[in-house]
This record gives C-alpha cells, sequence and structure tokens, in this order.
C-alpha cells in the first residue's frame, strides 16, 4: 500500500473574486479546466471512505486516485463548482459549517471583513443525492485547540449529529477550522465518532499521514493551470517549489561554509 494522493484543498469556486478573498477563491472558468485536465490524465476522484478503506487494507484503490475538498460549504461552491464536477462524473466532499446553514460565513467579517452565503440544508441535500458528500467543518468555525474542552466537544459533536439528521447520513469526515488542531483536539474528534481530518498542512496523503491529520493539496485563485498541474506532482505551485528548493540550497551552503571554516 504506497500510493501517494493528493487530497486538493478548495475554499470558494466563484466569479469575480474580491481582494479580501482573492486567495482562497478559484475562479468557474480556472476550476473547469483544472477538472478537464484531471479527467485527461485520467485521475480517478474517491471519497474518503474509500481512502480509510485502502489503509485499512480493505479496498484497492484506481491507478490514480485524487480527492477534492471543499472547505467551509459556500453556496458559490453549489453553484459553479457542482455542476462542473456532475459533468465529469466526479465526486467531492464538502465540509460544511453546519451551525451557519442558509446563513453567512460570518467568522469571516472578523478576519477579512467580507462574508458569503452558506449553502442550505436543501442545497446539501440536493448535492448528496447527486453524489457529493458532506463531512463536518464544526458549528461556528472557531480555532478548536483555543476553546474550552466542553465547547469544543460541543463543535464537534453537535454539527456531526445536525448534518447526520439533515441529510440522513452517517458523518465520518472533519476539516478543522483554520487546520487549527492539537492532540487534545484529536483525541475529541476520535471520541465524537470522525474517521478522518483534514488539516491544512501542506503535502500528498501517504500511508504515513495520520488519518486525523490529513495532509492536503491548496489550490488557490492566483494559480495558473500550470500552478495546479504542478501542484499534482509536488503538492505546491512552481514558484512555492523553486522557493523551497533554493532555501535548501542556501542552508546547504551555509553549512558547508562553517564546517570548512
Amino acid at each position: 500500500m504506497s500510493k501517494s494522493i493528493p487530497i486538493l484543498m478548495y475554499h470558494r469556486v466563484a466569479p469575480q473574486p474580491s481582494s479580501a478573498f482573492r486567495k482562497y477563491t478559484v475562479t468557474p472558468d480556472a476550476f473547469a479546466w483544472q477538472m478537464k485536465w484531471l479527467a485527461r490524465r485520467r485521475y480517478e476522484p474517491i471519497d474518503l471512505d474509500a481512502l480509510v478503506d485502502y489503509r485499512a487494507g480493505r479496498r484497492a484503490l484506481p491507478p490514480r486516485p485524487i480527492v477534492i475538498t471543499f472547505d467551509d460549504g459556500y453556496q458559490a461552491c453549489a453553484d459553479y463548482a457542482a455542476p462542473i464536477l456532475k459533468a465529469h462524473g466526479f465526486t467531492a466532499i464538502i465540509y460544511l459549517v453546519a451551525g451557519l446553514a442558509g446563513e453567512l460565513s460570518h467568522w469571516l467579517l472578523a478576519e477579512r471583513g467580507v462574508e458569503y452565503p452558506i449553502m442550505d440544508w436543501e442545497t446539501a441535500r440536493q448535492l448528496s443525492a447527486d453524489g457529493l458528500h458532506i463531512g463536518s467543518h464544526t458549528v461556528s468555525h472557531p480555532r478548536l485547540s483555543e476553546l474550552p474542552e466542553a465547547h469544543c466537544r460541543a463543535e464537534l459533536l453537535t454539527s456531526r449529529q445536525l448534518i447526520s439528521e439533515q441529510l440522513g447520513r452517517n458523518v465520518r469526515h472533519l476539516a478543522y477550522p483554520f487546520g487549527v488542531f492539537n492532540a487534545r483536539v484529536k483525541a475529541l474528534a476520535v471520541e465524537a465518532g470522525y474517521q478522518t481530518a483534514c488539516s491544512v498542512a501542506i503535502g500528498f496523503s501517504v500511508p504515513a499521514d495520520d488519518l486525523l491529520a490529513l495532509q492536503r493539496v491548496p489550490v488557490l485563485g492566483s494559480d495558473s493551470l500550470f500552478d495546479f498541474i504542478w501542484r499534482l506532482q509536488t503538492a505546491r505551485a512552481l514558484s512555492e517549489w523553486l522557493d523551497r528548493k533554493a532555501r535548501g540550497a542556501y542552508r546547504l551552503v551555509r553549512r558547508s561554509g562553517v564546517q570548512s571554516a
């Protein structure tokens, strides 16, 4: 079991992104080209249940598996990303902030000065019926590691219960808001019934990757198609990859200079 699996991390897919959230907004045209590339290269999106089963030796995966995730549950993703996914027969998981379904992304107002509509339950049910998966992104999108234990437990458990009740499906997958978690949060996630939890650490999912701290490959609004293709190979855009290589080479040269002095 040695497959290295990209778990793509999106946030919002929408036209005319605002400057405050441009980094995390991919345009529908860019998203369409990205999905077209995956289809042409014969990537096959899988769900996280398949990843869990693969890790446990219960299931084989296709030759080029990939997982597509969306954080927050923006209505724009239902409007613009879902039809593109459906056209290719692709599945994905949308991590919904359950306590804000049908409302606005209130946490973004403090973080970035903007708010966007979150999909309502009827939309979430329709997406689920169309083959997409709805996961948990907590009740209100807090930094879980900063909460008292009882509050953290409630955010994790109540979100799972709300989504399960509204969709009539068991919810086993979580994404940590802001990517913030610690050992206590992981333990509470397991206690609440989650089998996986996605972080924002950059990398591919490999057999050694912790199922409660899965690494992902971010896809940003500034990415060109070439950047996207490069991310599928390295988990980073070309400029980021070159910067890491250059910094690594610089540190190596400095160490060599110190040792030879």
